[in-house]
């Protein structure tokens, strides 16, 4: 098994739906392994440029499966994806 991350894009049209139901039946299934809303924040570099944070990304989810296919059936009930939103699908580097 490895982990993955959803990160949510903020490009859903009115998305509102199940978040309770989504994470309540990836948590039963036992994929759930965290995430949240990402709020406002700032850039940072050593040499003090000043950059803007992204705002596409709104949240993030990680999962626990066996491979990115089935991290994308996963997705199945997530309300940014329900909703013709964009999720990306990043595995997690196994680190020692």
């Amino acid at each position: 098994m490895a982990d993955f991350i959803l990160m949510m894009h903020g490009d859903a049209p009115g998305e509102e739906g199940d978040w309770d139901g989504y994470l309540g039946r990836l948590g039963a299934a036992g994929k759930l392994r965290g995430g949240s809303a990402i709020g406002g924040g700032r850039c940072f570099r050593k040499d003090g440029a000043e950059r803007a944070i992204t705002s596409a990304l709104v949240g993030f989810i990680r999962i626990e499966a066996s491979d990115v296919a089935e991290a994308e059936t996963l997705l199945a009930g997530n309300p940014v994806y329900e909703a013709g939103g964009t999720v990306e699908i990043r595995e997690l580097p196994v680190t020692g």
